[in-house]
């Protein structure tokens, strides 16, 4: 989840949906998230028609493969509803988390989508040009194919707003060579194509102007009569229309790969705290930069983003996207995420008050509360179903 602007007019279509004529009686899915005032950032408007249309979709035997990108030329996705979190902290101040309906509502449904792409059963190309952030990257990591190109920008900036890693991105993250997901949960750093193909978090490059090319080709493949072999098909096509060179020279973080992991790579997250301020003023900017958020960030979403890609290592996806329900209901009543999103796109002053205030304060007593299931006893988890 990262920051939004004002939303869309109530008349626009938030998420366009249209199906392209194929070959042999087949069709391409193609959903767009249009709300480039937002950066298509993620509100539940959103989520709930485009979870249903991929479900129909998923189920339609006509539909051969699906293609998700996102209007505007700026981004694919660049996170989540923050002023419709917000307005329901500010209702539900002093409240217990579980009495804030619209988060547990948005989380539940943003959450479902997600974990469904991940096991979608048809071949999901998914554009990742512009920004690819928060939400964003919840939509675009459970992708079959998953598409950067040179303009992508990628990444889990959380500890700037009061929360972590979610979406499942703890679980991509504790996934990565150890180390380096603990690095990007913590300081928000950027990555742009040819480092997201180093870490796998993409598949192909293509350049950004090859969108239109993408649409034809889909259209004009002739599908295979099994459905299994679709997938295999989409790899040829997208193989076809990848460009050397688009992902770039090598990218930062490959540059300082084996320096984030002898950093972050341990076990005690005070040391790891202390490895990362150790690049403040780094003659690399983007190393320096990276050291700058962590500095700026929530001590206590440091931690807690730390904890959750340390526990994710021995979970499925479906426990994790469990785990940061749990988490993320408790983030909205804590009052560090609400202090981050009035900081940044209410008051604009960028000067949060954190609580805690230090990294030492966020200690692994503190941290627990994170983990305790918000609802009444004898209820199940409202995401019990997930992997079932």
């Amino acid at each position: 989840m990262s920051a939004s602007t004002a939303p869309e007019p109530a008349s626009q279509p938030l998420v366009l949906f249209h199906e392209t004529p194929g070959r042999d009686g087949r069709r391409i899915g193609v959903a767009t998230l249009n709300s480039p005032r937002t950066l298509n950032g993620l509100s539940l408007a959103m989520c709930e028609p485009l979870d249903a249309r991929l479900r129909a979709w998923q189920d339609d035997p006509a539909i051969a493969a699906v293609l998700l990108d996102g209007a505007g030329g700026k981004a694919f996705c660049a996170g989540g509803d923050l002023h419709g979190l917000y307005r329901s902290m500010l209702d539900n101040t002093g409240a217990a988390a579980w009495d804030n309906v619209y988060a547990r509502r948005f989380f539940e449904v943003e959450y479902r989508l997600d974990y469904l792409i991940h096991c979608y059963r048809k071949p999901l190309v998914c554009w990742g040009s512009g920004i690819v952030m928060g939400g964003g990257v919840g939509l675009m990591m459970g992708a079959s194919h998953r598409i950067v190109t040179e303009t992508t920008r990628f990444a889990m900036p959380e500890v700037s707003i009061g929360l972590f890693p979610d979406v499942g991105g703890t679980w991509m993250l504790g996934r990565l060579p150890r180390g380096i997901g603990t690095f990007l949960a913590l300081t928000g750093a950027q990555l742009g194509a040819a480092d997201c193909l180093r870490l796998g978090l993409a598949d192909r490059a293509c350049r950004s102007s090859d969108l239109p090319e993408l649409h034809a080709a889909l259209a004009a493949t002739d599908w295979d009569p099994d459905p299994q072999a679709h997938g295999a098909q989409v790899d040829r096509l997208i193989d076809r229309l990848s460009a050397d060179g688009a992902a770039g020279a090598p990218g930062p973080l490959q540059t300082h790969f084996e320096a984030i992991r002898r950093a972050c790579d341990r076990a005690d997250f005070d040391e790891i705290c202390a490895g990362i301020r150790g690049w403040d003023g780094h003659d690399d900017p983007w190393l320096a930069r990276a050291a700058a958020t962590f500095a700026a960030g929530s001590p206590g979403s440091a931690r807690l983003g730390y904890t959750l890609v340390q526990r994710a290592r021995l979970q499925s996806l479906a426990e994790v996207f469990r785990q940061e329900y749990v988490a993320s209901l408790h983030c909205a009543a804590e009052g560090d995420l609400r202090e981050g999103i009035r900081a940044l796109l209410i008051d604009k002053d960028k000067s949060p008050r954190w609580r805690p205030a230090t990294h030492a304060q966020a200690d692994a007593q503190w941290v627990r509360r994170f983990f305790r299931r918000p609802w009444p006893e004898g209820q199940a988890h409202p995401l019990a179903d997930l992997g079932a």
